[in-house]
Protein backbone atom coordinates (compact mmCIF):
# COMPACT_ATOMS: atom_id res chain seq x y z
CA UNK A 1 0.00 0.00 0.00
CA UNK A 2 1.36 3.42 -0.98
CA UNK A 3 1.41 6.08 1.55
CA UNK A 4 0.48 9.96 0.41
CA UNK A 5 2.71 11.88 2.76
CA UNK A 6 1.74 15.74 3.45
CA UNK A 7 2.68 18.52 6.01
CA UNK A 8 0.62 21.61 6.69
CA UNK A 9 -0.05 23.91 9.47
CA UNK A 10 -1.02 22.62 13.16
CA UNK A 11 -4.19 24.16 14.25
CA UNK A 12 -5.86 24.43 17.48
CA UNK A 13 -7.72 21.33 16.85
CA UNK A 14 -4.47 19.36 16.27
CA UNK A 15 -3.16 20.24 19.89
CA UNK A 16 -4.71 17.40 21.50
CA UNK A 17 -2.73 15.32 18.69
CA UNK A 18 0.60 16.74 20.15
CA UNK A 19 -0.43 16.23 23.65
CA UNK A 20 -1.27 12.45 22.82
CA UNK A 21 2.61 11.68 21.84
CA UNK A 22 4.64 14.24 23.88
CA UNK A 23 2.70 12.82 27.24
CA UNK A 24 3.01 9.01 26.30
CA UNK A 25 5.71 7.52 28.79
CA UNK A 26 8.51 6.25 26.40
CA UNK A 27 8.58 9.99 24.93
CA UNK A 28 8.89 12.09 28.73
CA UNK A 29 13.00 11.78 28.41
CA UNK A 30 12.71 13.69 25.09
CA UNK A 31 9.76 15.49 24.79
CA UNK A 32 8.32 18.23 26.83
CA UNK A 33 4.42 18.20 26.79
CA UNK A 34 3.54 22.24 27.23
CA UNK A 35 0.21 23.48 27.46
CA UNK A 36 -2.03 24.42 24.50
CA UNK A 37 -1.33 28.19 25.14
CA UNK A 38 2.55 27.68 24.53
CA UNK A 39 1.55 25.56 21.44
CA UNK A 40 -1.03 28.05 20.30
CA UNK A 41 2.06 30.76 20.55
CA UNK A 42 4.07 28.58 18.33
CA UNK A 43 1.27 28.82 15.74
CA UNK A 44 1.02 33.09 15.70
CA UNK A 45 4.87 33.45 16.03
CA UNK A 46 6.05 35.07 12.34
CA UNK A 47 9.33 33.13 13.32
CA UNK A 48 7.76 29.36 13.71
CA UNK A 49 5.89 26.77 12.37
CA UNK A 50 4.37 24.07 14.18
CA UNK A 51 3.43 21.87 11.82
CA UNK A 52 1.93 18.19 11.14
CA UNK A 53 2.72 15.33 9.26
CA UNK A 54 0.32 13.12 7.91
CA UNK A 55 -0.02 9.56 6.12
CA UNK A 56 -3.28 9.52 3.68
CA UNK A 57 -4.93 12.47 5.61
CA UNK A 58 -4.24 11.03 8.84
CA UNK A 59 -1.84 13.12 11.32
CA UNK A 60 0.75 10.86 12.08
CA UNK A 61 3.42 13.39 13.46
CA UNK A 62 4.45 16.88 14.51
CA UNK A 63 7.33 19.56 14.27
CA UNK A 64 8.32 22.50 15.52
CA UNK A 65 10.35 24.67 13.24
CA UNK A 66 12.01 27.86 14.69
CA UNK A 67 14.21 30.77 13.41
CA UNK A 68 12.08 31.15 10.54
CA UNK A 69 13.76 34.55 8.59
CA UNK A 70 16.74 34.29 10.47
CA UNK A 71 19.78 36.78 8.65
CA UNK A 72 22.19 33.63 8.06
CA UNK A 73 18.93 31.39 6.66
CA UNK A 74 19.13 28.75 9.38
CA UNK A 75 16.14 26.86 10.65
CA UNK A 76 16.24 24.92 14.16
CA UNK A 77 14.07 22.05 13.82
CA UNK A 78 12.67 21.49 17.25
CA UNK A 79 10.13 19.50 19.02
CA UNK A 80 9.27 16.60 16.90
CA UNK A 81 7.71 13.47 17.62
CA UNK A 82 5.65 10.58 15.31
CA UNK A 83 2.17 9.12 16.39
CA UNK A 84 3.50 5.12 15.91
CA UNK A 85 7.64 4.44 16.48
CA UNK A 86 8.94 1.38 14.97
CA UNK A 87 6.79 0.92 11.84
CA UNK A 88 9.31 2.01 9.44
CA UNK A 89 8.21 5.75 8.64
CA UNK A 90 10.23 7.69 10.41
CA UNK A 91 12.35 8.90 7.20
CA UNK A 92 9.60 9.53 5.27
CA UNK A 93 8.75 12.04 8.22
CA UNK A 94 12.20 13.50 8.20
CA UNK A 95 12.55 13.46 4.45
CA UNK A 96 9.70 15.44 5.01
CA UNK A 97 10.67 18.18 7.35
CA UNK A 98 13.70 18.55 5.35
CA UNK A 99 11.54 19.37 2.34
CA UNK A 100 9.47 21.65 4.10
CA UNK A 101 12.86 23.75 5.42
CA UNK A 102 14.82 23.82 2.09
CA UNK A 103 11.71 23.85 -0.01
CA UNK A 104 8.84 26.14 1.46
CA UNK A 105 11.28 28.02 4.49
CA UNK A 106 14.08 28.71 2.06
CA UNK A 107 16.68 27.63 4.57
CA UNK A 108 20.58 27.64 3.78
CA UNK A 109 21.33 25.52 6.77
CA UNK A 110 18.94 22.94 9.12
CA UNK A 111 19.78 22.33 12.45
CA UNK A 112 18.21 20.54 15.57
CA UNK A 113 19.58 19.03 18.89
CA UNK A 114 18.73 15.78 20.43
CA UNK A 115 19.44 14.08 23.98
CA UNK A 116 22.68 11.95 23.81
CA UNK A 117 21.12 8.84 25.29
CA UNK A 118 18.69 8.62 22.13
CA UNK A 119 20.29 6.28 19.20
CA UNK A 120 17.29 5.52 17.45
CA UNK A 121 16.85 9.77 16.68
CA UNK A 122 20.88 9.66 16.21
CA UNK A 123 20.49 6.67 13.83
CA UNK A 124 17.44 7.95 11.45
CA UNK A 125 19.40 11.69 11.85
CA UNK A 126 22.36 10.35 10.11
CA UNK A 127 20.66 8.28 7.95
CA UNK A 128 18.85 11.48 6.83
CA UNK A 129 22.08 12.97 5.57
CA UNK A 130 22.14 15.58 9.18
CA UNK A 131 26.41 15.74 10.08
CA UNK A 132 26.90 15.48 14.06
CA UNK A 133 28.46 18.78 14.89
CA UNK A 134 29.07 19.18 18.26
CA UNK A 135 27.60 18.17 21.66
CA UNK A 136 26.10 20.54 24.60
CA UNK A 137 27.18 19.20 27.22
CA UNK A 138 24.66 19.43 30.33
CA UNK A 139 22.30 21.66 28.32
CA UNK A 140 18.97 20.48 29.01
CA UNK A 141 16.60 20.00 32.10
CA UNK A 142 14.50 17.11 31.37
CA UNK A 143 10.74 16.80 32.90
CA UNK A 144 12.36 14.67 35.88
CA UNK A 145 14.66 17.26 36.82
CA UNK A 146 18.24 15.25 35.00
CA UNK A 147 19.99 17.77 33.02
CA UNK A 148 21.63 15.88 30.03
CA UNK A 149 24.07 16.56 27.06
CA UNK A 150 22.46 17.49 23.50
CA UNK A 151 23.94 16.52 20.34
CA UNK A 152 23.79 18.82 17.42
CA UNK A 153 23.21 17.80 13.93
CA UNK A 154 23.22 19.99 11.25
CA UNK A 155 22.30 20.03 7.38
CA UNK A 156 23.46 22.48 4.60
CA UNK A 157 21.33 23.06 1.69
CA UNK A 158 24.63 21.72 -0.50
CA UNK A 159 24.24 18.57 1.13
CA UNK A 160 20.76 17.97 1.26
CA UNK A 161 20.14 14.51 -0.33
Amino acid sequence: MQLHNSIRAAMTADFGFIHSIAARPENAAYIEDVPDQELAEYCAAPDMNLMIWENNSTPAGFALFCEIGNPSGRVELRRLGLAKTGKGTGQAFIRALIDHAFDELQATRLWLDVVQDNPRAHAIYHRSGFTHEGTLRQNWRRPDGEVVDMLVFGMLRAERP
